[in-house]
């Protein structure tokens, strides 16, 4: 029984691998069409386009914020420079 055990073991396993057949149009050709390479353009600059936007608007509300900060600042200064001044 240990002999026939053993014997199992030493004969090699082989691997089946399946043989792919191919068209004659190269792998990936589906996204080097013109038509998908325009509509993922279309989409890359939809992105960009949303993404300057936001980034636009975040700037935007900085500066909104920064003028009331100006604003504030100057009216204290006003307040100062009239109480060293009477």
């Amino acid at each position: 029984m240990l002999a026939r055990l053993s014997a199992l073991r030493a004969v090699p396993r082989m691997a089946f691998v399946p043989v792919r057949y191919t068209s004659s149009q190269v792998e990936g050709s589906v996204a080097q069409s013109k038509g998908f390479s325009k509509k993922e353009k279309a989409h890359e600059d939809e992105y960009a386009h949303r993404h300057e936007m936001e980034l636009l608007k975040k700037m935007r509300d900085e500066i909104a914020k920064k003028k009331v900060e100006l604003e504030d600042l100057q009216k204290r200064e006003d307040e100062l420079t009239k109480k060293n001044n009477q």
